[in-house]
């Protein structure tokens, strides 16, 4: 860049710099709340608070209900706390520390520590005292009767003694990777699901036979299991086995899925409950949450999108039609049980389509009720004991937090000082819902965010595309960290004079099965570029926006779109920034080009358009990355290398989801300066 160049763009960063109220460190400050879980007795809940990269757990009871932290760790060092699980006393919380292996066998480890890193199971009184280590793994599932904890190593299933007076041991050696693991009510039995490539089977152990048997076997994928209250029996769906290249394209229909029921001690065959009716809605599309079959009462209820949105419906766990519990043009995503057994709770965008609330239903049917309303968002509904519900609440200005809704109906946040005093709330903006059409006419929605004290003045605008594909972006902060640390970039960028739109194009969740699995998405013809394009025009004919300087950003898919849209319309797009996209279909498919699909994929791919891109980009790419081969990455700087203006930020050992803090706020830093220096240069 020549000097005068320079000083254009070094005074148009001051001016952003002047207009921004607040720093990026401040607007990603707060903790970020996850993986709430209630006590089995004694209403003291539990959850994960990570605040800039720095993650432990917390705990509040009755009846105060004021949280705090159980655990004392310190360091931003990429290592995930999940998995919480009570003891059924409440009086310890087993947990898993740190993130899971690559195919090579290798943890994450993003801070480069020299001494290494691994995934470990954990317990932490609930009262006071260090943690203890059990040993490595995941997945730890509490017995409810004899002390134990069971937990997954290296896919074989592993015991040990809480009160670690025994030895650990490996208590199954199973063909295949095994997981999912569930206690009997009585703790006599252990579920496990053994996944062996193109069938899986449910497995039981008997810890008095010491003997394991499968339940109802076949060649297809049998999943999720769940115990009947009384143990005897065991739920769990049958999903038919497909050519997994189908699901490189649209999936509305296939071999419909089914629930069956077996008994627990495998002495008879077991039964089909329930099967998916044929056509639309015939594939399994699965919930939120982790759990997504229960068994409540005398009945088994489910997620199935028959009419088209993924819905809660119930049948007699002795088999007989359905029931819809949640009819409506919504999606259900996040669901609980209450402890009795009589209702459902759940998360969904019923009469609210880009915002989440929680709503209730009795497991037996009847109309759904509204437990909470308005213009924030709610989410992760827990059920506790004494008729109380934990959830996690935000809205457009405040940040995620963990709060309870007593009996009483009075709501508490359960944490509310652990937010930072600079946290620049009142400095943020609302963004406005708005709906858009796309360069072929499908209507899309979106969030604008709008700089205050505009003035009337044209600004620079940058679109951004969420990952997924299937995600959807919402009128507030959002309930998936990735996501959250995108609204707070969103934020800083119109802080600093950007109008920002979100854009929730097709393929993605929130709309309905037609949208999520859209016609000739993603490698079967890339039909979201007409989403990309739309959105582009949308900005360019808005009274706010100056038209030459209109940037895009965004991660994994929405680095995808990202560069698709620089590579076909840079015309249109001055500039982008793109975090882990896929470049070539083919490449990350490992399908070759010699037939029609893998002709198809490459030319729905930036790569094949790459000869066009003349914008400048930005990439942002991780080396360890477990969903998108760092390869897609390489491969473009060297088709663009020479060509291109093109900058690059590598984050050595870091995966996908960026597990550092410190990671996250130097990509975003690095973005915001790339956009001051492209798009506001010279204004």
């Amino acid at each position: 860049m020549c000097f005068s160049k320079f000083l254009v763009a070094t005074l148009a960063c001051a001016a952003c710099a002047l207009a921004q109220s607040f720093t990026l460190e401040q607007v990603m400050s707060a903790p970020f709340p996850s993986a709430p879980v209630a006590a089995v007795s004694g209403g003291k809940i539990a959850w994960v608070n990570n605040t800039r990269g720095v993650r432990n757990i917390w705990v509040a009871g009755p009846q105060e209900y004021r949280g705090r932290s159980v655990t004392t760790y310190t360091a931003d060092d990429g290592q995930e706390i999940s998995e919480l699980a009570w003891t059924p006393d409440a009086g310890a919380i087993v947990y898993v520390r740190g993130e899971a292996a690559n195919g090579a066998g290798e943890y994450p480890n993003p801070a480069s520590d020299p001494k290494g890193v691994e995934q470990q199971v954990w317990v932490v009184s609930a009262e006071s005292g260090a943690p203890r280590l059990i040993g490595e793994g995941s997945e730890p599932a509490v017995s409810p009767k004899s002390g134990h904890v069971a937990f997954v190593r290296k896919g074989q299933v592993w015991s040990a003694a809480l009160d670690d007076k025994e030895k650990t041991e490996q208590l199954i050696h199973a063909r295949g990777k095994n997981g999912r693991l569930h206690w009997s009510p009585d703790g006599a039995r252990l579920t496990f699901v053994s996944s062996r490539g193109n069938h899986s089977f449910i497995g039981v152990y008997d810890f008095a036979a010491k003997a394991v048997h499968y339940l109802d076997a076949s060649v297809d994928h049998d999943d999720f299991p769940v115990w009947s209250p009384d143990g005897r029996r065991v739920a769990f769906v049958r999903m038919p086995t497909v050519d997994e290249h189908k699901y490189f394209a649209a999936v509305r229909s296939g071999p419909p899925w089914s629930v069956r029921v077996a008994d627990a001690a495998g002495e008879n065959a077991g039964k089909e409950v329930w099967k998916a009716a044929e056509g639309d809605g015939s594939v399994f599309r699965g919930l939120g949450s982790e759990q997504q079959l229960f068994w409540v009462g005398d009945r088994l209820v489910f997620p199935w999108e028959r009419d088209g949105w993924t819905h809660l419906y119930s049948v007699p766990a002795a088999g007989g039609d359905a029931t819809l519990l949640t009819p409506g043009n919504f999606e259900v995503e996040h669901v609980a049980a209450t402890p009795d057994g009589r209702e459902m709770i759940y998360s969904s965008n019923q009469n609210d389509i880009d915002r989440r609330h929680i709503w209730r239903v009795a497991a037996t049917g009847g109309a759904p009720e509204a437990v909470t309303s308005g213009t924030g968002l709610e989410w992760s509904p827990v059920a506790a004991t004494g008729g109380a519900l934990v959830f996690i609440h935000a809205d457009t200005q405040r940040q995620a937090r963990p709060a309870i809704r007593l009996a009483s109906g009075e709501v508490r946040d359960l944490a509310p000082d652990a937010i930072p005093a600079d946290f620049p709330r009142d400095a943020l903006v609302s963004p406005q819902q708005v709906i858009f059409s796309a360069a072929d006419g499908i209507e899309l929605h979106g969030q604008l965010f709008l700089p205050k004290d505009g003035g009337g003045q044209r600004h620079p605008a940058v679109l951004f595309f969420h990952g997924g594909s299937q995600r959807q972006m919402l009128l507030g902060w959002h309930y998936m960290y990735y996501y959250n640390n995108a609204y707070a970039m969103n934020q800083y960028l119109a802080s600093r004079g950007y109008v920002v739109l979100s854009v929730n194009y097709r393929s993605g969740i929130g709309y309905g099965m037609k949208f999520r699995e859209a016609l000739n998405y993603g490698p079967t013809g890339a039909s979201e570029f007409n989403d990309v394009l739309g959105a582009g025009l949308y900005l360019k004919n808005h009274p706010a926006v100056d038209p030459a300087h209109i940037g895009l950003w965004g991660g994994s898919y929405g680095g995808y779109l990202t560069a698709l849209g620089l590579a076909r319309a840079s015309n249109l797009f001055a500039a982008g920034v793109d975090l882990h996209g896929v470049h070539d279909w083919t490449e990350e498919l490992g399908i070759g080009r010699d037939d029609a699909a893998g002709r198809l994929a490459f030319n729905s791919s930036p790569m094949a358009d790459v000869k066009d891109w003349r914008s400048p980009v930005l990439l942002i790419h991780g080396d360890d990355d477990r969903n998108v081969n760092f390869r897609q990455t390489v491969e473009l700087v060297e088709a663009l290398r020479g060509r291109v203006h093109m900058e690059q930020l590598i984050f050595p050992d870091e995966i996908h989801d960026f597990l550092m803090w410190a990671h996250w706020v130097q990509a975003y830093h690095a973005a915001a300066r790339f956009f001051d220096a492209q798009l506001s240069e010279g204004k």
